[in-house]
């Protein structure tokens, strides 16, 4: 069975056209499916429309966290994953097609247990602002320096396969932005394999926090990553 993990903060106006195309695409490829809605800390009408889609659709159900985190909603939605395959998809970034090849991927003699969506990767179309485009640059760069991480891209779509990667998962020590990239270069310091496919991507709503905030919050959050994973390794 295939699991569609899909946090929501603040998304009431987005989230309800995000869930129907989804189970929608899901159900006219056929196979066994679930989709679920990671609400976390919305202070808009999410939980309401969460509920509301969970009400409508017998493959969609929600778990709401108290706290506004990207990465702990991704965490929580691939623990409590009954699929052998597990996409996240975000409300205002999917792509069943991604999907399908990644599915591909997986399912080849030893395939990879993870692939990436990269906005970086040769074929990849970033239709992003300018800024937005320059950030994610700099985040990859310190990766493949500091990091000497094998993708070229952390955030955003990925397809996981369950049980190798539930260790992997649990280990996971942060939340918020870096929860991806921890994730990613856990599962290579295991010698698993990751892959990764290029993707389109385009804003479809204005982000949610700032490139002035994310910056500083980002670097910040690297270095911290980059000792722990450092003393772990002594």
């Amino acid at each position: 069975m295939l699991s569609v993990v899909m946090p929501a903060h603040n998304e009431q106006d987005y989230l309800e056209p995000a869930v129907a195309g989804v189970v929608d695409g899901l159900l006219a490829r056929g196979g066994a499916f679930e989709v679920i809605i990671c609400e976390n800390g919305s202070t808009d009408g999410t939980v309401a429309v969460a509920r509301d889609a969970a009400e409508k659709y017998e493959e969609v159900s929600f778990i709401s966290l108290p706290v506004a985190d990207y990465g702990q909603a991704l965490r929580a939605g691939f623990l409590s994953a009954s699929g052998d395959l597990v996409v996240n998809f975000d409300v205002d970034y999917l792509d069943l097609d991604f999907l399908d090849e990644a599915v591909r991927l997986v399912k080849t003699d030893g395939g990879p247990v993870a692939v990436v969506g990269s906005k970086r990767s040769r074929g990849a179309h970033d239709r992003r602002s300018p800024g937005r485009r320059m950030v994610t640059a700099v985040f990859s760069l310190i990766l493949r320096v500091g990091f000497r991480i094998g993708v070229s891209d952390t955030h955003g779509m990925k397809l996981l396969v369950r049980a190798p990667l539930v260790p992997v998962v649990k280990a996971t020590r942060f939340g918020a932005d870096l929860f991806d990239t921890e994730l990613i270069l856990r599962a290579e310091r295991d010698g698993l394999v990751v892959a990764e496919l290029p993707v389109t991507v385009q804003e479809t709503r204005p982000p949610r926090s700032p490139i002035v905030k994310r910056i500083p919050r980002s670097l910040a959050g690297l270095l911290r990553l980059r000792v722990a994973l450092w003393r772990e390794g002594r």
